[in-house]
């Protein structure tokens, strides 16, 4: 087994040039009529973002000894999925946002048709990258992932979750509908991210349940901190539009439980996720780690 890094900065700072690299890679500047595209989808992907999901996929792919190369295309198609996700939700239409990773969201930069166009071929294309053998040789492990990523992605996640984020916007949410919204807007894409290595490298059933269920709290986590940014960030901190959820008068965790009980309980999440490692023993340090990370990040 690979020594552990010194530090979780590092990791991920090492994830982030990995990933951009990657991404570079894959998506080639086109010498094509239609290039326009190609620079869109290079300008909602390249230059920017923590590349938390990405990292969770290295990481869990470093616990089974993975080829790297595989864990990073695979890394690469999850980045694709979420940056696709961010540009279509900063659309007019949706959120109407005009700053994301501290630049001017792709809709501005370019126009909100190339913007849908850039997206839906960010979509696509990550699928396609998932499909190759150069993923990995075993076709029923690209399957799983293919099926995993789509059923984490669309109407039963991420996707389904943005629908209820528009609903909560002119309907009340309790907690319990807010809890459902966010682990399908949020939450799925992050179950799979860290349930990616280990499809990758074969683990058992336990193993996967282990890390589903580390998943499945870190992504609430995460989502409370979000709201809590929302509430308390700053655009120079976060990089992107702050007050948007108080601006549409919509049920957060933050608006429900309050500022101070919201950050406990996002604590409490991110204690239990780290709890679920414990079948890993010292391999998942890294990703206890990512727990207490995601309730204390300033971005």
């Amino acid at each position: 087994m690979p020594a552990l890094p010194k530090s979780l900065t590092a990791a991920m700072a090492d994830t982030v040039e990995q990933v951009e690299a990657a991404v570079d890679v894959l998506l080639p500047k086109a010498d094509l009529r239609e290039a326009r595209l190609y620079e869109a989808m290079r300008y909602g992907c390249l230059g920017g973002g923590k590349r938390l999901r990405p990292f969770l996929v290295m990481e869990g792919a470093r616990m089974f000894n993975v080829n790297p190369a595989c864990a990073l295309r695979t890394a690469a198609a999850v980045e694709f999925i979420h940056c696709y996700s961010l540009i279509h939700d900063d659309l007019p239409a949706m959120d109407d946002a005009d700053l994301r990773r501290g630049r001017p969201t792709v809709h501005l930069q370019y126009d909100d048709a190339t913007a849908i166009l850039a997206g839906d071929a960010l979509l696509t294309f990550a699928f396609e990258v998932l499909a190759d053998p150069e993923t990995h040789e075993d076709p029923q492990v690209r399957c799983r992932l293919v099926t995993g990523l789509a059923k984490a992605a669309g109407p039963r996640g991420m996707v389904g979750g943005q629908m209820l984020d528009l609903i909560a916007e002119t309907e009340e949410f309790d907690i319990g509908a807010i809890t459902r919204l966010q682990r399908m807007k949020t939450g799925e894409l992050i179950a799979f991210s860290a349930m990616a290595g280990g499809i990758l490298g074969r683990a058992s059933p336990p193993q996967l349940h282990a890390l589903q269920a580390y998943a499945h709290d870190l992504g609430l986590a995460f989502q409370i901190a979000d709201d809590l940014l929302d509430v308390q960030g700053t655009e120079a901190e976060t990089g992107k539009s702050v007050g948007r959820d108080e601006g549409a008068n919509k049920a957060t965790f933050v608006s429900i439980l309050g500022v101070e009980r919201a950050r406990d309980q996002a604590r409490r999440l991110a204690d239990q996720a780290a709890a679920h490692l414990d079948i890993f023993e010292n391999r998942a340090e890294m990703l206890r780690q990512v727990a207490s990370y995601v309730v204390d990040r300033k971005a």
